[in-house]
């Protein structure tokens, strides 16, 4: 799927069956687009979670930019509340597209919130500071921060950069705060324990950024 709905139960709906299910007000937009990732998180939905064909987020071609435009364009807007970048791989690694869609987004839709959700790797990935590209497109941007540490942030993430990664995801929420209006930090509890949550909101204030703990989901 390029556009889906979230429902109860963890699941991912097409926006056609969203509706169905639930004709009535409004839904967040999720938007796919890519199943590549340089992390292999430990609790990762991608790394558990099966789903059958029709629902599943894992994408068989990378879809072009026209064909999420064209997708977008399908989309029944007045059901939107926002709009979130967010599949099963890591929307940064698509920077120039990603940034090209929000910007689409914006232009068809200049009132529509838009939002990231991404593992705060992308500067580097790309080897560059990039946030000023975010300027005016978008307005949420929600960083996966997941431990209290380097180490258990590496131990977690098993991503490819090694101890610097967490500070390099630090530095790039840091980067954000000019040019996005909401800067948050993500935990996931159960995952992380009550002792580290406490230091990740210490770390979360000492930068001047928000703190949110997401419910862990199981399903």
């Amino acid at each position: 799927m390029i556009v889906y709905a979230t429902h109860a139960g963890g699941r991912y709906l097409e926006l056609a069956d969203s509706l169905r299910e639930q004709p009535e007000g409004k839904r967040n937009l999720y938007v796919n687009i890519t199943n590549r990732c340089n992390c292999s998180c430990t609790f990762c939905l991608r790394n558990m979670k099966k789903m059958a064909e029709e629902h599943s987020l894992w994408l068989k071609q990378e879809p072009t930019v026209d064909e999420v435009e064209k997708a977008l364009d399908a989309v029944p807007w007045q059901y939107i509340k926002e709009v979130v970048f967010c599949g099963f791989g890591e929307p940064t690694m698509r920077l120039d597209d990603l940034i090209t869609l929000l910007g689409y987004v914006k232009k068809t839709h200049p009132d529509m919130p838009t939002r990231l959700n991404t593992n705060g790797l992308g500067e580097l990935e790309h080897g560059f500071e990039f946030a000023d590209r975010f300027a005016g497109i978008l307005d949420t941007v929600s960083i996966s921060l997941n431990a209290a540490t380097a180490e258990q942030y590496l131990a977690l993430t098993r991503n490819r950069f090694g101890l610097a990664s967490y500070e390099g995801m630090l530095t790039f929420a840091e980067h954000c705060k000019p040019y996005v209006p909401n800067v948050v930090l993500t935990i996931v509890d159960h995952v992380t324990s009550p002792e580290d949550i406490e230091k990740c909101r210490q770390i979360c204030e000492q930068r001047g950024l928000t703190l949110r703990v997401r419910p862990y989901e199981s399903h």
